[in-house]
């Protein structure tokens, strides 16, 4: 299915949050206030790596208008958190390894009193030596940042014999890349309001992708039963995966109890730039070899992350890089190596793609090279190294069968504008500097967290006292449009109105654990949840329609407003037909709610590789890009995407996850890099860190979505939030190979790679490139 605004527009569908976000009238969690409520501010540490010989807050504390100081002394349990490796200090005790370390924080009666009081606060450091390279900070010599050392975590993975198989290789290619430290970038930065409740339990309004997973944090900072904890986590003004780990939660929540008042804490940005998430920078270097005919044989892979102070999901999103440095190929002989390496840098964590952006790059520059030496239309180099339907996965786990790649290959080399650098229309005549190419990458993209870790799922489906049919699911609404999907879905169950649903998420006291909104997985598990909980529920509800109407369960069936009968939901002629019997009427005549529920586990490899995925994704990605050669800058100006992930729910909202995407890989591309010097940061603020704006994205925009599943797949939909992101990269590059014959190593693009003296022959304004 082509999709693009007219022909989604075919099938459109009205978000529920729409309205609301578009006028400005939706209210975000960092939109709430509360009568007495205080203000909370954080003080972090002035330097990125020193001891702390002492915190004094006697002068911030008798601070008229200061109602509570805390520091590490105050956290009543564990002072640590860490989504999987809780190593975060809450409140730093007696060392600080980033400039984004919390050392104290204060609730006051406003913000102006708030940060009066953090200037009162007196901390005594002693500075460290900084380590802000990881390969300095692998030495045997290096400072060790935390007790085990400065190594988080190591992967490893061989098959075959590699190393000596490059020497019966016609052909081999070496190259380093180099990839940012990308920052998500939200509109809506951390924060939220706190609030102790009458009956000693805690309210937390903040956003998160993850509501279960903060309150077991809280629970064990705080000492609290979890059950005491509420989390409301939605809705949320933007995340790409840097909300899944704790930020301002723990402050506010400890600063609320201690002062017995609701404490509201929001960053700004700079607050947000210092101590939130970014992209994992990587250095991954390759070594590949084909034979003559082009046959891939033998791929070595040293992959160096910058994780920064602190682990949060570094070692995941390590696991990740690792299994995907072999793509969607058939390689013989392959060894890859991965290190995570602390530094005294920013944390680097969750982020959209998660560690797969950075080695799909690497890797698809591999491909052109290769195709280069050979003299080969980089294409048709890749349909010959294409895994085929039932191959295994990249670390020779068994998927789920899937004929995805070679899909992608045909739609992207039958899309016009590969056609267009084929029949090489895109040479035309134009001024002598600026220089167009087409390039173009193929990628897969596993889904769900992987092997090994915890990943359930699970959701509630019950007829409430509203008379509504109420479906309740613990996954979190960050601007993806997961209230539109499955609204859609409840639609097509059930056959009955928008106004007969009731849609619950982010709520930890009103909804089940469904496991995290990340991973590429909430659309798979809501779409699996429904299909296990739809037939159950219908019984239920069609079994009390019968005790009331006296008719046959099997004739009757769901529709707008209530049950009707079966044979009259087929008719569409007659405007005045009614329900038999209305869902409100359902509801009140019975003192039992009519309810069902079902947990289930993400479909996971049965083979033990650490982190390896079952079901995949597949994306092919194709661009034009016009290049300046006298300002060295690149300017996409078409792109066609093909992603094959089953059938498409929500067109719109699939259309808009592919745009949205592709628009953050551009900036990942060229121009997003948090800079950071000795530990600080450079870029303070999006008035110098570049994030594309609607001018810099390119007029013309198409998407194949490939729907077609093997016959038997039981696994539904796949989630497309981050694959529209993760073949982009490298299809720039390729254009800009394209268009000026510069090899691309490292993101983003510098203009110096680009730039070119105007040659001149035969007069002024004459280029023998023209």
């Amino acid at each position: 299915m082509l999709l693009n605004k007219e022909t989604a527009g075919a099938r459109w569908h009205t978000r529920p949050d729409g309205a609301e976000k578009v006028t400005g009238a939706l209210a975000y969690l960092t939109d709430r206030h509360m009568a007495g409520m205080l203000y909370g501010k954080v003080l972090r540490s002035e330097h990125a790596h020193a001891w702390i010989l002492s915190i004094r807050t006697e002068k911030a504390e008798r601070l008229p208008g200061v109602r509570a100081v805390i520091t590490h002394k105050d956290v009543p349990g564990m002072n640590r958190f860490g989504i999987a490796i809780p190593d975060q200090p809450v409140l730093c005790e007696d060392r600080v390894r980033f400039i984004g370390d919390a050392v104290a924080a204060v609730a006051a009666d406003s913000l102006d009193i708030a940060e009066r009081a953090l200037e009162l606060i007196e901390v005594t450091y002693v500075q460290l030596p900084v380590l802000d390279d990881p390969e300095e900070a692998l030495k045997p010599d290096a400072i060790k940042l935390h007790p085990s050392g400065n190594v988080l975590h190591r992967t490893n993975y061989k098959r075959g014999g590699a190393v000596d198989v490059f020497a019966e290789c016609a052909y081999v290619v070496e190259g380093t890349y180099y990839t940012p430290r990308q920052m998500h970038a939200y509109m809506e930065t951390e924060g939220g309001l706190f609030v102790p409740e009458a009956d000693g339990r805690l309210s937390v309004y903040a956003p998160t992708q993850h509501g279960y997973k903060d309150r077991m944090q809280l629970s064990r900072i705080l000492a609290m039963p979890e059950e005491d904890i509420r989390v409301v986590s939605s809705p949320i003004g933007g995340s790409f995966g840097g909300k899944d780990e704790l930020n301002i939660q723990p402050f506010g929540a400890m600063l609320a109890l201690k002062s017995g008042r609701p404490v509201k804490l929001h960053q700004d940005r700079w607050e947000s730039v210092r101590a939130g998430l970014k992209r994992h920078p990587m250095k991954i270097t390759m070594r590949t070899g084909i034979d003559s005919n082009g046959r891939l044989l033998a791929h070595q892979v040293r992959i160096v992350a910058d994780t920064g102070a602190y682990a949060t999901l570094g070692p995941a999103v390590l696991n990740f890089a690792t299994e995907h440095a072999m793509g969607p190929y058939r390689i013989a002989h392959v060894d890859v190596e991965g290190v995570s390496v602390y530094t005294n840098n920013g944390v680097s964590g969750e982020f959209r793609g998660f560690g797969g952006n950075q080695v799909i790059f690497a890797l698809e520059g591999q491909m052109d090279r290769l195709a280069s030496e050979l003299g080969m239309d980089p294409w048709e180099f890749r349909r010959m190294n294409l895994r085929e339907k039932d191959d295994p996965g990249p670390m020779g786990q068994r998927i789920v069968a899937t004929d995805g790649a070679r899909q992608i290959w045909e739609s992207i080399r039958h899309s016009e504008l590969w056609n267009k650098k084929v029949s090489g229309c895109e040479k035309e005549l134009r001024p002598p500097w600026i220089r167009r190419g087409i390039g173009a990458a193929i990628a897969m993209h596993g889904s769900g967290l992987g092997f090994g870790l915890p990943d359930f799922g699970g959701g509630r489906l019950s007829l409430n006292r509203s008379g509504k049919i109420e479906a309740a699911f613990g996954y979190e609404e960050f601007g993806q449009g997961l209230l539109a999907t499955l609204q859609i879905m409840l639609l097509d169950h059930f056959r009955c109105n928008k106004e007969d649903i009731e849609m619950v998420i982010g709520d930890t006291d009103r909804v089940p654990h469904s496991g995290s909104s990340t991973a590429s997985r909430a659309t798979t598990m809501l779409w699996q949840a429904l299909q296990r909980m739809r037939q159950p529920f219908l019984d239920k509800l069609l079994t009390r329609a019968s005790a009331i109407t006296g008719l046959a369960p099997e004739e009757l069936d769901t529709g707008p407003g209530g049950v009707w009968l079966r044979v009259e939901m087929d008719r569409a002629d007659d405007a005045d037909r009614h329900p038999v019997v209305t869902y409100a009427r359902l509801a009140n005549e019975s003192d039992q709610i009519l309810s069902v529920s079902s947990q289930f586990h993400f479909p996971t490899t049965p083979d033990a590789v650490m982190g390896g995925h079952f079901l995949y994704t597949y994306t092919g990605v194709v661009v034009e890009v016009e290049v300046n050669t006298l300002t060295g800058k690149a300017k996409v100006t078409d792109q066609f995407h093909a992603v094959a992930a089953g059938p498409v729910i929500n067109p719109m909202g699939f259309l808009g996850q592919i745009e949205g995407g592709s628009s953050m890989a551009l900036g990942f591309t060229l121009t997003e890099d948090a800079l950071m010097s000795s530990g600080h940061y450079l870029t303070k603020n999006l008035d110098t860190y570049l994030v594309p704006t609607i001018a810099d994205t390119p007029a013309q925009f198409s998407l194949e979505a490939i729907e077609e599943l093997p016959e038997g797949d039981p696994y539904g939909p796949r989630g497309i939030g981050e694959v529209g992101t993760v073949a982009v990269a490298p299809a720039i590059a390729s254009a800009i190979y394209d268009a000026s014959g510069r090899r691309v190593e490292k993101l983003p693009v510098s203009p110096e790679l680009l730039i070119e003296p105007l040659r001149v022959e035969g007069g002024e304004g004459t280029d023998d490139h023209g």
